[in-house]
């Protein structure tokens, strides 16, 4: 077990009808003028809206709309934000809704309080130093963007997708309401699924070593993810099912699954082109298809872990060689996959063009000018050959 630090200032506010205290939660920071943030005007059809903003004015908080949130968040709305921000003097930035409102208000928080263009932050050209405040107001079991330091947006003109890690990306609060999931389809429910797996087991796939009770943490998280993410897909209002997914999602990726151990998300990496330059493609179903194949392709590295990934998580019992059982428990990680409704493929997701697959190995490396660490350091070549396994 590497050494660590660990520290979160998030306050969670967890339960029923806990978004009905949107104004009271805001009002005990302080905070007068609010940014209120959110997508396409599903937070309006399910009522979710109208309880929130009575909330704010119940409490006396001004409050200035910006919506149109896309899945694969986008920096041109994000510099409208920083306008707002800018203009009205706003205290904090209330997200309501999934991980692509919330990073979209993470990087309008961070870009408020500087002169730089919002995208230098995603190309490294600059490091945030000061941000102004996100709370949120979950809407969907995924992301884990509720209590984590990450944040991911595309650049649309370039069709390129990237991310910026900063401690101040930790909201001020998150509230999390699992009654809000209900009204989530199928087939966002089942991305959202492979997300929290997703971020916990590539955490857990390093090769580090044993580093329990972290592991056994990482553990019991996919397995719960898995279990009601298919009770929460067979009945949609499902209290303990949504409850549990919101819980597990939240944990995935708050840094909790990683505590002891270096991890570099390669998967994550190589999805983040693949949905950058195909933008219909949400990022869980992106991840069903990058993280199989690279255990395909990885596993040589660490029998061990892998093994360890087989037995405990996967509940693959012992056949007639390592390699057997390391290969059966991806297949069977690919047939839960399949189960709840995820393409498996490049080509389940009409990716055919593998002329594409060097460009984006390319610009997964910047061009070269970024290592991409792990069990190896990732070039274009082995980026590549990911590619092909998924195809």
């Amino acid at each position: 077990m590497t050494n660590f630090t660990y520290q979160i200032p998030t306050k969670i506010i967890f339960g029923k009808d806990e978004h009905k205290n949107t104004g009271k939660i805001i009002s005990e920071f302080g905070i007068k003028k609010v940014l209120l943030h959110y997508g396409s005007g599903s937070i309006k059809r399910n009522g979710c809206y109208d309880d929130v903003v009575n909330s704010l004015k119940e409490y006396n908080i001004e409050y200035t709309e910006l919506s149109g949130v896309e899945p694969n968040p986008k920096v041109s709305l994000v510099r409208k934000g920083v306008e707002i921000c800018k203009k009205e003097g706003i205290q904090l930035i209330l997200a309501v809704g999934g991980g692509s409102v919330i990073d979209s208000a993470k990087a309008i928080g961070f870009s408020a309080l500087c002169d730089n263009d919002p995208w230098d932050y995603f190309e490294g050209i600059a490091k945030p130093s000061r941000a102004i405040p996100v709370g949120v107001v979950l809407t969907l079991s995924a992301s884990g963007s509720e209590m984590s330091s990450s944040c991911v947006i595309t650049n649309d003109e370039l069709g390129l997708k990237r991310g910026c890690g900063t401690e101040l990306n930790r909201p001020l609060f998150s509230i999390l309401n699992p009654e809000l999931t209900y009204t989530v389809d199928k087939y966002q429910t089942a991305c959202g699924i492979v997300d929290i797996m997703m971020h916990t087991l590539e955490r857990y796939m390093t090769n580090i070593g044993s580093a329990s009770p972290t592991d056994d943490i990482a553990a019991a998280i996919v397995k719960s993810t898995m279990k009601n993410g298919v009770k929460a897909l067979e009945n949609p209002n499902d209290y303990e099912a949504r409850a549990a997914l919101m819980w597990n999602g939240t944990l995935s990726h708050n840094g909790l699954t990683g505590l002891g151990r270096d991890y570099f998300m390669i998967s994550h990496q190589i999805e983040h082109e693949i949905s950058g330059m195909y933008d219909r493609i949400s990022h869980g179903a992106g991840l069903a298809i990058v993280f199989p194949a690279w255990c395909k392709w990885a596993y040589k590295y660490d029998i061990p872990r892998f093994l360890a990934f087989a037995k405990d998580i996967m509940e693959v019992e012992d056949k007639a060689t390592d390699e057997e059982t390391i290969l059966f428990a991806i297949d069977k990680l690919i047939a839960f996959f399949k189960s709840i409704g995820m393409p498996t493929s490049l080509a389940d997701a009409d990716i055919a063009d593998e002329s594409k697959f060097e460009e984006m190995a390319e610009k997964c490396t910047r061009y070269g000018k970024r290592v991409l660490g792990g069990y190896i350091n990732y070039g274009v070549k082995e980026i590549v050959e990911i590619l092909n396994i998924a195809k």
